[in-house]
């Protein structure tokens, strides 16, 4: 490739970060940006404009047509209907409760909460408003260092991000051509592990400063309540739903569509039995619902075109390229396309991370090759899957980080913004030692698809 063909679709994606900052809706970005360098590319002999009358085909058959995307606005209704129903408040009750004696029990309580509720819904903004309204006041009467409130609530609702059903694996899934089944199963232990890395450091941390997460004192319980029938209400419900949804998709039983209509038809079911469903909350779940389809659809539309622009002025080749000037080791280029996911985190939202960024580094990693370390056929699972758990930093990293003005929102009154940023520092670090693990011990991520036979 000449020097201006290298230039052209690299000033693409420069002009895209300007724009994308500008504040303008990111999908209207993504189609603008790639309209403008369509007509560029036509004068310049680097593109036929006839070729943007095939956008719609392209939209349609990979987008419209998709099967494996239905699942989408399904899990946003379970995530949505769980969230206003009730379930979650009896969820937290009941953990509160049985973690009551142990140190930091609070705060451990948010992060089970956290992992139940991720495995039921992949809705970052709806879990962290929830966690911060339940948990917030409570913490904060309890005394509660206000550093490790906020880190508590922030990193336990992003768990849904990576921990199946996510939505964002859905996408991941279309996007590099790998079955949503296997990302599914790939990400449990991840996922797991993150949870894990935060009980740990919560446990740690309330024995060495005990007076930052002081001990819940043992109240009675209301009249007709025991903890049986605590557990039965509260915690036995949304287990259920996990078990249904997440088992029935690893052991083989359904497909991840199929699954996200059991999870849909669950969480409704739980709303009845909770007493809380009517008409109006099925609208306004349903409302809810298609809002938030119709945003991710609406970029899914931008991505294409932009996607499509860029490979067709040779961004691919070009990206391929300036990779095969560094000449680097196979595990150092993976390290830098880690870092540079990363970094893109503060500043962008995940969803334009995979939209823009995997399509370009799908043919760089499957030329990667790791030796026994990784088998051929597993590298582009093992490395979607670290991404995805690299990408969930995307939503505690400033200035960005959503996880951190979703909970200043919900939290006013209770935490300024200096202290939201000072405690997701620790639970940042956490989520890259959970990367590093990843990374270091592949067996983490492409054992449990193996062993169920995807």
């Amino acid at each position: 490739m000449s020097l201006f063909e290298t230039a052209l679709p690299l000033a693409m994606l420069g002009v895209l970060v300007l724009v994308l900052f500008s504040g303008f809706p990111v999908a209207f970005c993504l189609a603008g940006v790639g309209l403008v360098f369509a007509l560029v590319g036509g004068m310049l002999d680097m593109f036929v404009p006839a070729q943007l009358f095939l956008i719609v085909s392209r939209i349609w058959g990979s987008i419209a047509d998709n099967l494996v995307l239905v699942a989408i606005p399904m899990f946003i209704f379970m995530g949505i209907m769980l969230e206003r129903s009730g379930v979650a408040r009896h969820l937290l009750e009941i953990l509160s409760v049985l973690m009551r004696r142990v140190p930091g029990g609070l705060a451990l309580s948010v992060v089970l909460m956290g992992t139940i509720m991720a495995a039921t819904t992949g809705i970052v903004g709806a879990s962290v408003v929830m966690l911060a309204l339940l948990a917030l006041p409570v913490m904060m009467e309890r005394g509660y260092d206000k550093g490790i409130t906020a880190g508590v609530i922030s990193a336990s609702g992003t768990l849904g991000i990576l921990i199946p059903p996510s939505i964002m694996l859905v996408i991941m899934g279309d996007l590099l051509a790998i079955p949503v089944g296997d990302l599914f199963t790939g990400a449990v232990i991840p996922g797991f592990l993150l949870s894990g890395l935060y009980l740990v450091y919560i446990v740690v941390m309330a024995l060495l400063k005990p007076e930052r997460m002081p001990r819940l004192e043992k109240k009675p319980m209301a009249d007709g309540q025991s903890l049986l029938g605590l557990v039965i209400r509260g915690f036995l419900p949304p287990t259920a739903l996990v078990v249904l949804v997440l088992g029935s998709i690893i052991g083989g039983f359904a497909t991840p569509t199929e699954a996200a209509g059991v999870g849909a038809f669950g969480a409704t079911m739980l709303a009845m039995v909770n007493r809380t469903f009517s008409f109006r909350l099925l609208k306004d779940v349903v409302q809810g619902t298609a809002l938030t389809n119709a945003m991710i659809f609406g970029i899914f539309c931008g991505a294409t075109l932009f996607s499509y622009v860029f490979r067709e002025l040779g961004g691919d080749d070009a990206i391929v390229h300036l990779i095969e000037l560094l000449d680097l080791h196979d595990w150092t280029l993976l390290l830098l396309l880690m870092a540079i996911i990363f970094l893109l985190g503060f500043f962008f939202d995940w969803l334009e991370i995979t939209l823009i960024i995997l399509p370009v580094f799908r043919p760089i990693v499957m030329a990667l090759d790791f030796g026994d370390a990784v088998p051929k056929d597993k590298i582009l699972l093992w490395f979607a899957i670290a991404v995805a758990v690299n990408l969930q930093t995307s939503y505690l990293t400033p200035p960005f980080g959503p996880a951190l003005f979703y909970l200043r929102q919900a939290g006013q009154g209770y935490l300024t913004l200096g202290e939201i940023y000072k405690g997701i520092i620790p639970f940042t670090l956490l989520q890259l030692m959970g990367l590093l693990l990843c990374l270091i011990f592949p067996t983490l991520v492409i054992w449990l698809p193996s062993y169920v036979g995807y």
